[in-house]
């Protein structure tokens, strides 16, 4: 990649972050929560047998301890319950929404729905599947690299 190519690509992926970011901090404060929370809400949802806190670490890509407080202030908000018998350790227990839970973690995701169509006004859906593949494939590899 040219030099011009690689301060486009850094900055325009930068300025992209922090308005998403932005966006979602707005959006998600009107319910009381941040951005984990959100994704963490995002795969119970995708995952009615429910998540082992493991398993939402590596699908959130967040750490261990992180999900941990995650989880924590959700249950404390009574958005999701853990399902744990006496002889599993809890972070292999799985995690469910509760019902109120559910409710909060469709509101979310139709506020996030509305922000990715906004903005990706003016773009066809051929587009849009180009840009996500080509997304995907940046990222692949530069996990590969890192």
């Amino acid at each position: 990649m040219e030099s011009g190519g690689f301060e486009l690509f850094t900055s325009t992926i930068r300025q992209i972050t922090k308005s998403m970011q932005r966006l979602k901090s707005r959006e998600l404060s009107k319910f009381g929560l941040r951005g984990a929370h959100a994704m963490c809400l995002f795969y119970l949802l995708r995952h009615d047998s429910g998540l082992t806190a493991s398993e939402l670490s590596e699908l959130c890509d967040l750490d261990k301890g992180a999900v941990s407080r995650v989880l924590a202030e959700l249950e404390a908000k009574e958005f999701v319950a853990c399902t744990e018998s006496e002889n599993r350790r809890r972070y292999r227990a799985k995690i469910h929404l509760t019902e109120k839970g559910r409710r909060i973690s469709e509101k979310v995701n139709g506020a996030i729905n509305e922000i990715v169509e906004k903005v990706g006004c003016g773009l066809s859906e051929a587009e849009k599947a180009v840009m996500y593949k080509a997304l995907s494939l940046i990222s692949a590899n530069l996990r590969r690299e890192g």
